[in-house]
């Protein structure tokens, strides 16, 4: 798996040698440095359906509080 943020605080999970999807376009991408042996059943799941998974980290931190 790769993982990608994007400056608006967004997380792609791409299957290791998969294109990038065409939802991701509309954002500038880097590859994170930190290597993930162990995904959420949510995201593998994902990765199994549509070959990524993306989500809002902002979102994340406001459902919380």
């Amino acid at each position: 798996m790769e993982i990608y943020l994007s400056t608006r605080r967004d997380l792609l999970v791409v299957k290791k040698g998969c294109p990038m999807p065409p939802v991701a376009s509309l954002a500038k991408w880097r590859k994170s440095k930190k290597r993930v042996f162990n995904v959420s059943d949510e995201i593998s799941s994902a990765l199994q359906k549509q070959g990524y998974y993306i989500r809002n980290l902002r979102d994340l931190h406001t459902d919380r509080y």
